[in-house]
């Protein structure tokens, strides 16, 4: 007996608006019709998505969400941003539509959110495999010891800004976090830095963004830290770029 397979129904104020961003993320539009509803089907390998025009929607009020599950969180991120600079110039990190980077979550295996225009959230998070021992909050989806507290308010404030769409909390917590744990080592405060300043941009708040960012600029760090920070460095420039 074959499996069943569930398709997700999702709303947007109109099919021009969400079918260029879903193509920039490399889905591919398998049907698409105008009457007697706008109505079409996107699908990108094993996810498959249908969306449904309704003028009067406000993408803002949106409260519809999807969990999907892969194999590799970094790589398909990567996918996406390229497909979004391609298509946009850039990748949108504040508004409607939007994408936050990949990071550990306080109480959740971690992943990265999707807003599409039309409000509707993709939780991308990791797939379950036999192998794994850090489900459902286990050692390794917490931030190691090593790391340092700083890690932890990250992972904290991630769940509040990313997870909740509450970017104000994320800054308070990280605002705070980087207060108490000020004699932190620069390398564990470069993550905190860039995250509070990307906060910021999706709040609007560009002059605090730009002071959090002089601060990361400002750190000393060795190559060895500068290579094992290289993915939140390239953030903290992307971020210049986008202000």
């Amino acid at each position: 007996m074959p499996s069943a397979t569930v398709i997700p129904t999702l709303p947007c104020r109109a099919l021009d608006d969400s079918l260029p961003f879903y193509r920039a993320l490399g889905f591919d539009v398998t049907y698409r019709q105008e009457r007697p509803n706008p109505y079409a089907a996107v699908r990108r390998e094993d996810v498959e998505l249908h969306l449904f025009g309704v003028p009067e929607f406000d993408p803002a009020q949106s409260m519809h969400s999807v969990i999907v599950l892969v194999p590799d969180t970094a790589a398909l991120h990567a996918a996406f941003a390229a497909g979004l600079r391609e298509a946009f110039g850039k990748v949108p990190v504040s508004g409607i539509p939007r994408m936050t980077r990949p990071r550990r979550m306080q109480g959740t295996r971690g992943g990265f959110m999707v807003v599409d225009p039309g409000g509707n959230w993709l939780r991308i998070s990791r797939q379950r495999t036999e192998s794994d021992a850090d489900l459902d909050g286990g050692p390794q989806d917490r931030p190691a010891e090593e790391e340092g507290r700083l890690a932890r308010v990250v992972a904290a404030a991630a769940r509040q800004a990313d997870s909740h769409g509450d970017e104000a909390a994320g800054i308070r917590m990280l605002e705070t976090g980087l207060t108490r744990h000020a004699a932190a080592p620069p390398a564990q405060r470069v993550p905190a830095l860039v995250y509070l300043a990307e906060l910021h941009v999706r709040t609007g708040d560009r002059d605090a963004a730009g002071a959090v960012l002089a601060q990361v600029d400002a750190l000393e760090l060795s190559a060895a830290e500068r290579a094992a920070l290289a993915a939140d460095l390239a953030s903290a420039a992307q971020l210049l770029l986008d202000r």
